[in-house]
């Protein structure tokens, strides 16, 4: 996997070997950030990459300009890989790590401007999820688009392949 675009363009990143995490292609991701940058949302902002795997979404926002990024991740061998990018990006001033469950403690992370939330596809906890963030804005990758959240607005939906994104904007 390469970052798609931003100062790290180009660069590899590791994703863990095996099938505990499914990173996210590389279309997709150029994607999302083109939708995200079309937003205004990335300069500056600060991020929570939830389930994070290889940080490939969160280091995609860093590379274009995002100011800090919170990685959540509890796999370990998703945590060493996300250590080793972050390391080798020398991006470690500008990141968090954090080694735990994406929905256990999210309500303390309040000062962030966006989520990018990409769990296996199988998950179906986003209400119990969703209820958590504080932030105006979550990107959810799935294996289907994300419907009927409670507090939550669908503003944009497309499907790469077999992923879903689905664009939620808090409900004032």
């Amino acid at each position: 996997m390469r970052i798609v675009a931003g100062e790290l363009r180009g660069r590899k990143i590791v994703a863990p070997v095996g099938d505990t995490t499914r990173p996210t292609t590389d279309m997709a991701r150029e994607a999302i950030f083109n939708a995200l940058t079309s937003m205004d949302v990335i300069i500056g902002a600060r991020v929570l990459d939830l389930f994070a795997g290889s940080g490939a979404l969160g280091i995609e926002a860093l590379s274009r300009g995002a100011e800090h990024c919170i990685f959540i991740e509890r796999d370990a061998d998703a945590l060493t890989s996300l250590q080793d990018n972050i390391k080798k990006l020398d991006l470690t001033g500008r990141t968090t790590v954090v080694r735990g469950d994406a929905i256990s403690g999210l309500a303390r992370y309040t000062n962030v401007d966006f989520v990018l939330a990409d769990p296996p596809y199988d998950f179906v906890k986003w209400q119990q999820l969703l209820d958590q963030i504080s932030a105006p804005l979550v990107v959810a990758e799935s294996g289907r688009e994300i419907t009927g959240i409670s507090g939550w607005e669908t503003t944009r939906a497309k499907r790469y392949g077999r992923t879903h994104v689905t664009y939620l904007s808090r409900v004032p």
